[in-house]
């Protein structure tokens, strides 16, 4: 990936963060933009968001954030000059909940050997 694409997946994480900020704050309390993924030719892109929620808290903000996205990049078209404003669509981040189930799989193994170890000592005694 060129430097320009990876500068303008940067600038376009902080300006759309900063919108839902600024501008839909009662609405974007619990969602952080995760990540851009722009297109070499920026005519389309990612956003990858975490929400903090429930499952149904989850998809009824993403739902409200696929709804304001036309607002929303007219805001980011008003702040970033580029030839092109990519087409972004929004999608869920789900690598914190992957990462977490993970390590709760490895406190699970380790919990396992801690407990076969002391029930091997107590049969040998």
């Amino acid at each position: 990936m060129s430097n320009r694409i990876l500068r303008v997946n940067e600038l376009i994480q902080r300006e759309l963060s900063d919108i839902l900020r600024k501008r839909y704050q009662t609405e974007a309390v619990m969602i952080t933009i995760s990540g851009v993924q722009v297109a070499p030719d920026l005519h389309e892109g990612k956003v990858f968001v975490a929400i903090m929620g429930t499952p149904d808290q989850i998809q009824e903000r993403l739902r409200w954030l696929r709804n304001q996205a036309h607002d929303i990049r007219f805001e980011l078209c008003r702040r970033i000059v580029l030839k092109f404003m990519p087409h972004l669509t929004y999608q869920l981040d789900e690598t914190t909940a992957r990462g977490n189930r993970v390590l709760h799989i490895l406190d699970d193994i380790v919990s396992k050997e801690g407990s076969k170890p002391a029930a091997e000592e107590e049969a040998k005694e």
